[in-house]
């Protein structure tokens, strides 16, 4: 929690689900397992609190992936990435999570992006 100020108003800011996106602040944006991730540098957006979104975000449950995909998706959606690809972290499978390039292109005009880090390992549970 941070106190922070908008429009005259002094207010406690709790960002779940977000970076701390002020002007000049540097924060990581990860995607999923197979994606990589983005260095960014905030732009100060008052009008979004100076936040910016913490990751790519899951476009289905965790429930729903494990339904629709198996550990052979999972090795083929992280092919190329050290990381575990059995059944228990399935539902952490690329396809269950937004376009992390979509997510980065909607929030230009909250961060600028620095350095895009591909994903070399990922280490889940």
């Amino acid at each position: 929690m941070a106190e922070e100020q908008y429009d005259g108003v002094d207010l406690l800011v709790t960002r779940k689900g977000a970076i701390k996106a002020g002007s000049g602040d540097f924060g990581i944006i990860p995607g999923s397992m197979g994606t990589g991730s983005y260095i960014v540098r905030g732009l100060g957006n008052e009008a979004a609190f100076n936040s910016a979104s913490h990751g790519a975000g899951r476009k289905m449950s965790r429930t729903a992936a494990k339904k629709r995909f198996t550990a052979h998706d999972l090795a083929e959606q992280t092919r190329g990435v050290e990381c575990r690809k059995d059944s228990g972290v399935v539902d952490e499978i690329p396809g269950a999570y937004k376009s992390i390039e979509k997510v980065m292109e909607q929030q230009k005009d909250l961060v600028e992006v620095v350095a895009h880090l591909k994903q070399v390992v990922c280490v889940k549970g």
